[in-house]
């Protein structure tokens, strides 16, 4: 990658392309067909980039894609994704032209919601989100009365029906038990819905963890978000199918400047770190503007010449310190990695993750726009993407 660090002053993202061809296959294995998959791609498509990510899946055959906001559907729109376009979260009812401008699926939450979205008199595509007992966004699955009235609000053609579950990742009975109560919920609702006679559209609750630990259950759709990417949310998430799925991105940066400080000298900001011995001290042009969070300051290794390297001192908004007195030879501009592979070691999102006491999802997702990403394929690299609104 001596090509690749000269390309930029601070720090990248690599994203490979053939990973994410790889995890589209190991899921396909749990579906009937890749068609089955609708991917997430909300969130910059997890910081991988939605655009160029979305233009891939495409080329593999994915159709149907899941974003959270209108903004970030328009965008995929702008840069020619002909798939279809779920928006799982809310979108102001005046915006309801751009819905119909753009083909967008937008999801409704609730009866109220509907009549709003109605009330525009545009010919509008919709998914019902049904709460079947996670109690977050949806219809009451009780409330088959409202949810039958959605159905017959005259400007809303209802295309698919779908639902969320809240403990898929978990191994404890109790959450089996339950996400097993969720999948009874919402196929009773689904059924009654077809016993009154109407047409349900694609049906959809399963996302990562509830393909990954109830393939089982057969459904139009599968929303396949984290396990896409090829990495859990956690190392404690319970799986039941451990497919073969690769992380498709990594942070890499590179050592920016070299200082010698004697024992006793105390590093960065509220100098909360002081040096025990004589050391060599390298600053790294990453900080928590660019997603690294501030919670691993002396609680990280990056690697370095295929080392685990300590961050020292506290993580600023946009570099970081690093000790590297034990390894020899360290030389300006040698490649660290915070996420990623570096000379036969690795480290997963999953380690930086549990150290910030937090999840996979969360990191990736406040990946710094600053950030560049580089896009490999069969070990080349390729453009990276470019985002505009219309609005």
């Amino acid at each position: 990658m001596e090509k690749l660090k000269c390309q930029t002053d601070r720090s990248w993202v690599e994203i490979n392309l053939d990973a994410l061809e790889n995890n589209v296959q190991e899921i396909s294995k749990l579906l009937r067909s890749r068609k089955q998959i609708m991917a997430v791609v909300k969130a910059d498509a997890y910081g991988h980039g939605a655009i160029k990510i979305s233009q891939e899946l495409e080329k593999l055959g994915i159709d149907c894609f899941a974003v959270a906001t209108i903004d970030e559907a328009m965008i995929l729109r702008q840069n020619h994704i002909h798939g279809d376009i779920l928006i799982l979260g809310f979108t102001a009812p005046h915006l309801a032209p751009l819905l119909l401008k753009y083909h967008l699926i937008q999801t409704v939450i609730d009866y109220d919601y509907g009549q709003q979205l109605n009330a525009m008199q545009l010919p509008l595509q919709i998914h019902i989100k049904i709460d079947s007992g996670m109690h977050r966004l949806g219809a009451d699955y009780h409330d088959l009365t409202h949810i039958r009235r959605l159905f017959e609000l005259p400007y809303l053609h209802v295309e698919g029906v779908f639902s969320h579950l809240c403990v898929a990742d978990s191994s404890k009975m109790e959450d089996i038990h339950f996400t097993k109560q969720q999948f009874l919920n919402f196929n009773q609702t689904i059924h009654q819905l077809q016993e009154f006679g109407y047409d349900v559209g694609k049906v959809h609750i399963q996302s990562s963890y509830g393909l990954l630990n109830y393939p089982d259950y057969h459904y139009d759709y599968a929303r396949m978000g984290i396990a896409l990417y090829g990495v859990q949310s956690s190392t404690d998430d319970y799986m039941k199918n451990h497919l073969n799925l690769q992380p498709v991105l990594s942070i890499q940066s590179h050592i920016a400047c070299l200082h010698h400080y004697p024992a006793g000298s105390s590093l960065g900001y509220g100098r909360t770190y002081t040096l025990e011995k004589d050391s060599l001290i390298a600053v790294v042009p990453l900080g928590y503007a660019d997603g690294l969070p501030r919670q691993l300051s002396q609680n990280q290794d990056v690697l370095v010449r295929g080392k685990k390297i300590p961050i020292v001192g506290r993580i600023c908004m946009d570099q970081l310190m690093i000790d590297v007195t034990s390894l020899k030879d360290v030389q300006l501009n040698d490649i660290v990695t915070f996420i990623g592979h570096n000379h036969q070691q690795t480290i997963g999102i999953e380690e930086l993750a549990k150290n910030a006491h937090t999840i996979s999802n969360e990191i990736l997702s406040r990946i710094g726009q600053r950030l560049p990403k580089v896009y490999i394929k069969k070990g080349n690299i390729i453009n990276e993407n470019t985002q505009t609104f219309l609005l």
